[in-house]
């Protein structure tokens, strides 16, 4: 058996430690905070290192594209409406910050049952047992009449339900956000997964409806990514569905010859998913831009990304 005797090291080179390049240096470190301080003294206290610098680089990057009335799109599924997060993302849009708002289908439930009823959310585990799982009947009769409103109006899907929420008057509208948007005439796409939603188990459903007011959506978000040059899209917590829409509206835009070399991409959940990883961070800003993760959770994510951005505006 071969033996190993221990290494010599009489001759190792070594250099000084004030020679070395380090990646990390005291001037990054993160500041103590001192009691009654402001809310922009909190960011002031961050590290500059990793996720926190990641993070005011976004908040920027935001500031820099509002001010130059840059596109700002906030894309969403379910759990930020879920999670409370409607009067941030309204404040937001009456702050004239978001140009373009783009869910998925599960976004007009919540949104619905919010202004209806004030409540959303149901307890899946216990209803799905006896089969009423998705059987309200309010929120159905809700967004099909809506989305027959959008195709006989020539709309879309998202404006149209805007507008009946708008108009609805309903207990809690000034909790909805497709309310808020459709009052300042905000942009507000859904675009739709057939089978994907409870709406559809109903029998008012029809699909020629929702197919063709959620194609209109989809081609209105493909015009506003034709414009995100110099500005900024956001997923907030869809893990396919946006992520997939996006990836395509970004090619049709190219094909089209818009440029999107300078574009600022924002991918926020509690977990790196793949979809979101590489059609929102990695290949629309491989040709140019910058894409960032900003992982946690959305009820303390998103709310310290918009106060931070509201702090930056001034």
């Amino acid at each position: 058996m071969k033996k190993f005797p221990p290494l010599e090291l009489g001759d190792i080179k070594t250099y000084s430690l004030n020679e070395r390049s380090s990646k990390v240096s005291v001037e990054e470190f993160a500041k103590p905070w001192s009691s009654g301080g402001s809310l922009s003294s909190f960011f002031d206290c961050l590290p500059r290192l990793l996720a926190a610098s990641d993070f005011n680089q976004v908040v920027d990057l935001l500031a820099r594209a509002v001010r130059n009335k840059k596109t700002v799109i906030l894309a969403m599924g379910g759990h930020p409406v879920k999670v409370g997060l409607a009067p941030i993302i309204i404040e937001l849009i009456e702050r004239g910050i978001l140009s373009l708002l783009a869910v998925n289908g599960s976004v007009m439930v919540h949104d619905s049952e919010v202004a209806l009823v004030g409540a959303t959310s149901e307890d899946v585990a216990a209803s799905i047992r006896g089969g009423t799982f998705g059987m309200a009947r309010e929120t159905a009769e809700l967004i099909h009449r809506a989305a027959f409103d959008a195709v006989q109006n020539n709309l879309g899907l998202g404006r149209a339900l805007g507008l009946r929420l708008e108009e609805g008057k309903y207990p809690y509208t000034k909790k909805s956000v497709f309310a808020a948007a459709a009052r300042l005439d905000v942009p507000v796409t859904v675009h739709v997964a057939l089978g994907t939603d409870i709406v559809h188990i109903h029998p008012q459903a029809d699909g020629a409806n929702l197919g063709q007011a959620s194609l209109s959506d989809f081609r209105l978000f493909c015009e506003a990514v034709a414009t995100l040059e110099g500005g900024v899209f956001i997923n907030l917590g869809s893990a396919v569905i946006l992520p997939e829409v996006f990836l395509k509206a970004v090619s049709l835009a190219r094909n089209l010859g818009h440029s999107l070399e300078n574009l600022t991409t924002v991918n926020m959940d509690f977990i790196r998913q793949y979809r979101p990883q590489v059609n929102v961070v990695e290949r629309p800003t491989a040709a140019g831009g910058q894409g960032f993760n900003l992982t946690g959770h959305h009820e303390l994510m998103f709310p310290l990304l918009a106060a931070a951005l509201i702090e930056k505006l001034g």
